[in-house]
Parts: C-alpha cells; sequence; structure tokens
C-alpha cells in the first residue's frame, strides 16, 4: 500500500510542477495565456506589495498560514517515518496449546525457510522476509533459480515442502507466502 501512496503522490506532485511550470514558462516567454492566469508577462512579479499587505491586517491569516504549513511539515514527516520503517516482523506468535502461546524469533522462521528452500533442485539463492502481524504473518520469498530448473515444480515444492513444514511447524493455520522467480544468468551451451 505504501508504494501506492508513493506513486499516487509523486504522480500528482509531478503532474502539479509540470502544469504550473509550463504556465509560469508560456507567460514569461510572452505567449498567450488565460485570462484568469494570474501572471501575465515577463516583468510580473509572483505577490505583488498590494498582495502582500492586504491580508497583513487581518487575524486570522498568520494562524491559517502557521496551521497550513505545521499541516504539511507533519505529513511530510509522516510520510520520511514511514519510508524508514522496517517492515519484517520482529516475532511469531504460535499456539503452545497451553491458551498461553510463544513466541518465535522472525528471524529464525526466516532462516529455517530459507535453508528448506535453497535444498530444492534448481534453486540457487534465497531470500525470505516475514511481514504482517505476529499472529497472522506472511512471507515474501525471492528465489534465484538455476538455468536448467523448472519454475512450476519449484512453486510447487516451495508451497508444499519449505513452506508448509514452515506453517506446520508455527502452528499457523495458513501462510500466505508471494513468491518471485529470478533465472540466473547464464552462456549459452554450445551444441554439438
Amino acid at each position: 500500500m505504501l508504494r501506492a501512496i508513493n506513486r499516487v503522490l509523486l504522480g500528482l506532485a509531478g503532474l502539479v510542477l509540470l502544469c504550473v511550470g509550463g504556465a509560469v514558462l508560456a507567460a514569461g516567454a510572452g505567449w498567450p495565456v488565460p485570462s484568469w492566469w494570474p501572471w501575465d508577462g515577463p516583468s510580473d512579479v509572483l505577490l505583488s506589495e498590494a498582495d502582500r499587505d492586504r491580508w497583513r491586517d487581518e487575524g486570522w491569516w498568520w494562524p491559517a498560514v502557521i496551521g497550513g504549513l505545521a499541516v504539511v511539515v507533519l505529513l511530510a514527516l509522516w510520510w520520511l517515518i514511514a519510508q524508514l520503517r522496517r517492515p519484517r516482523l520482529a516475532e511469531v506468535l504460535v499456539d503452545s496449546g497451553d491458551g498461553e502461546g510463544a513466541l518465535l524469533r522472525g528471524r529464525a522462521l526466516e532462516g529455517v525457510l530459507e535453508g528448506e528452500a535453497e535444498s530444492l533442485d534448481g534453486v540457487s539463492r534465497v531470500h525470505v522476509t516475514l511481514t504482517g502481524r505476529r499472529s497472522e504473518p506472511e512471507a515474501q520469498v525471492s528465489l534465484l533459480l538455476e538455468p536448467y530448473a523448472s519454475p512450476g515444480e519449484t512453486l510447487t515444492r516451495l508451497t508444499e515442502e519449505a513452506v508448509g513444514h514452515a506453517r506446520d511447524s508455527a502452528g499457523l493455520a495458513v501462510l500466505p507466502t508471494e513468491v518471485r522467480l529470478r533465472a540466473a544468468k547464464h552462456r549459452a551451451q554450445r551444441v554439438s
């Protein structure tokens, strides 16, 4: 979801900047601009002295400006913190059967998943990240396949063996998994 928000915000900011910049450039070059456009010539200024003095005596003006800027700063800080936040799950809640439950380190479960996935035939490298909530974890798996590996067979074995064993050992009903497959680069083999 954060990726979608980033793309939408960057797209909107880019569109606004492109439109405003193009219109200012057109007005500065002396090209015709719409009648409602505030700048209509190369010698025009962004805020005239009359515009700057118009709101100075209004009691609501400065609190509104400061409040608006504070909201912009808070939104920017929220966005920055969201970018820096680690999505990795630190621990998984395992049902121990006695009603208490136990905590399993997320890194340990990731390591087990990686080890079992690397042992599959045709898998060169594996990276596993657990995300979600500790009671409902989700796995993101990246596999680098050898040139001879069958993607369908590897995916089937991964879901049945590695993910199945991890799900069963953690006592989870389901372990949703997103798998990304990439092929290792290799040279063409000579056929004689």
